[in-house]
């Protein structure tokens, strides 16, 4: 019996080593990641023998499974002997940081990782085929990186594979034909080419788009085109050179169809000649918008037709004007316009009309309109009344049956988001705090004047997408007060992140619930991050709870923008102060937030003292 307990004691003893061993490995594994990589300290405590309490990290059974590091100010590469050696690691999440190199090798040893979210970071280099090699494999999101070459071809070995995100890389190629059941998938904004595969197809447009030379559903469908290798046999010749024949029938009846649609054309253009001293023409041809390369991040398009018609048929050239120091035209002159797409919201298309004389003014397409005209006159009527030097000047409008159009005061600088989440390449300016405080003041002001025409009158859509910029980086605010004229079901929903939790109707929003929004495009400002609520199965970040766990586990300095504090030598109180006031404003309950009043008020105080009236790009 003593021989027995003492055998039951070793086993357990060495059971006991043996976890302690593989917890001191794993420790050693991480101290190898916070030495090597650069930027914002990783706040562990040394002297702690276990790390399962030090903040992003996760264990279970004596074993690291989740490390978590989102946002956190890292740069620099990857050590191998790092994450490699996380044998047990289940999640592992560095997105929203600046790492660059390539993916270590000793990644393959990862055999239990499920979920891998290393997006919004600079790895480069090409995919490695070993990640779809790892046996539990669920979740990968690789986009926005500057990832090169093909996708691998070994796609297929990730069986549990659901999610596949490489949108926003560098990647070239043709897609391979990808046999798992995936849920989500996007490889929109690279250099690919060739056609979709078929088991792709299901999966929306804004999956693929950003690839020129991809086609095949849902782009736009392929060219036939023949190839023909050099071992191809005598039939396939013949069958090439009896298309070529085809092809050379189908030109001699397309010219023959060209001639005679252009003796028509002059048959009508003699007859219209005779009857120009008559009525003028009460019909025009739209006008045809097309995008252009300035708008690469907006969704394509082949072409817009804006065709202003009436009830009645009949082409009206009313635009009912609120301002016109910006300079005369028309609605024929705005139609004839040179125009780009500036961008899609949630209440419409944008874009940016310039005039032979030199005029530039943007044009809101709205869509989804749900008053009558009567009431929509009338909103439009207290919104074009609406004069301060924070809001986008409403210029003119269009109403029809069939179009809606707002004529504004064209933003060189475009939005508040482009600037805080465009591409960090091309020469892109870094914001410095003194003008993300002017910023913060401008948009403030802004809305206070929106709440102060009575106690019912909001925003309705407060976002960093509607905050644009002048030349001279002034805040003004667009967008105002059109939620209540759009359907529901068009209006920004809650995913985006913006929206206070009490608010269930789109089109009713009360001024408590503006202040949620502002109070998270603060935190937007002062973090750099974009504000989203978890989707799916992707991880998301709901921006207020995000600001509030970092800063009740760190200090609230953790949670700024490593753009912002890079080269900050002071005012790091005041960038702590407008922090407080973000947070503030974003409390759960509505009588619990500050009014836009007083939250104005806050922030004319950290403005004037970090002397910031003037703000300027670094």
């Amino acid at each position: 019996m003593k021989r027995s307990l003492s055998v039951l004691f070793f086993l357990l003893f060495l059971c006991l080593s043996t976890v302690t061993s593989d917890l001191e490995s794993d420790r050693r594994a991480l101290i190898v990641i916070r030495n090597s990589v650069r930027g914002r300290p990783l706040l562990w405590n040394m002297s702690d023998s276990s790390p399962c309490d030090w903040h992003g990290v996760r264990c279970v059974a004596g074993r690291v499974t989740q490390l978590r590091l989102p946002g956190a100010g890292l740069f620099g590469s990857l050590p191998i002997g790092g994450i490699g050696n996380l044998t047990e690691l289940q999640t592992l999440s560095l997105r929203f940081n600046a790492l660059s190199g390539s993916i270590p090798s000793d990644f393959a040893n990862l055999v239990v990782l499920r979920n891998l979210y290393l997006q919004g970071n600079a790895f480069s280099g090409e995919i490695p085929s070993f990640l779809f090699t790892l046996p539990n494999i669920i979740r990968m999101n690789l986009g926005e990186n500057g990832f090169t070459g093909r996708i691998p071809d070994n796609v297929n070995s990730a069986t549990k594979l659901i999610t596949l995100y490489l949108e926003k890389n560098q990647l070239t190629g043709s897609i391979p034909e990808i046999t798992v059941l995936l849920k989500q998938f996007n490889v929109s904004s690279n250099q690919l080419n060739g056609s979709v595969p078929k088991s792709l197809s299901e999966f929306p447009r804004s999956a693929f788009e950003g690839n020129s030379l991809l086609c095949g559903s849902p782009l736009n469908p392929c060219e036939d085109v023949v190839v023909e290798s050099p071992s191809s046999s005598p039939v396939g010749k013949k069958k090439k050179d009896k298309l070529s024949a085809g092809a050379i029938a189908g030109i001699v009846v397309g010219c023959v169809v060209g001639l005679l649609l252009l003796l028509l054309l002059l048959v009508c253009l003699c007859r219209r000649k005779k009857e120009e001293n008559g009525a003028p023409r009460n019909v025009e041809a739209p006008v045809v918008v097309a995008p252009t390369s300035s708008a690469a991040a907006v969704p394509k398009e082949t072409a817009v037709v804006v065709p202003p018609v009436t009830e009645s048929g009949v082409v009206s050239k009313d635009l009912i004007f609120f301002v016109k120091s910006f300079g005369e035209f028309n609605l024929d002159g705005l139609l004839k316009a040179s125009a780009e797409v500036l961008g899609k919201g949630t209440v419409g298309s944008s874009y940016k009309a310039s005039f032979d004389h030199g005029l530039v003014v943007a044009v809101k397409r709205l869509r989804d309109v749900v008053v009558p005209e009567k009431e929509f006159r009338e909103k439009l009527q207290v919104l074009g009344s609406m004069s301060h030097a924070n809001l986008v000047t409403l210029i003119a409008y269009y109403f029809s049956r069939d179009e809606k159009l707002l004529v504004f005061e064209y933003m060189s600088r475009g939005s508040l988001s482009a600037l805080l989440h465009g591409n960090k390449g091309n020469g892109r300016t870094p914001l410095n705090w003194e003008t993300r405080a002017g910023i913060a003041l401008g948009a403030a002001r802004a809305i206070s004047y929106i709440h102060s025409r009575d106690s019912t009158t909001s925003h309705g859509n407060i976002k960093s997408s509607n905050i644009l910029l002048s030349k001279s980086y002034e805040a003004k605010v667009s967008d105002y007060g059109l939620a209540p004229i759009i359907s529901s079901t068009s209006a920004p929903n809650r995913i985006d992140g913006y929206r206070a939790p009490e608010v269930t109707d789109a089109r009713k929003i009360s001024q408590k619930a503006d202040v949620y929004s502002f109070g998270v495009l603060i935190l937007e400002l002062l973090t750099g991050k974009s504000p989203t609520h978890q989707q799916l199965n992707e991880e998301g970040v709901d921006l207020p709870r995000w600001v509030q766990s970092i800063t009740e586990q760190q200090t609230p300095s953790d949670v700024f923008d490593p753009e912002l504090t890079r080269y900050q030598s002071e005012g790091n109180e005041n960038m702590i102060r407008l922090l407080k006031i973000g947070m503030s404003c974003t409390a759960q309950y509505p009588d619990k937030r500050p009014s836009m009043v007083e939250v104005t008020r806050l922030i004319e105080e950290v403005s004037h003292s970090s002397g910031s009236s003037n703000p300027v790009s670094d």
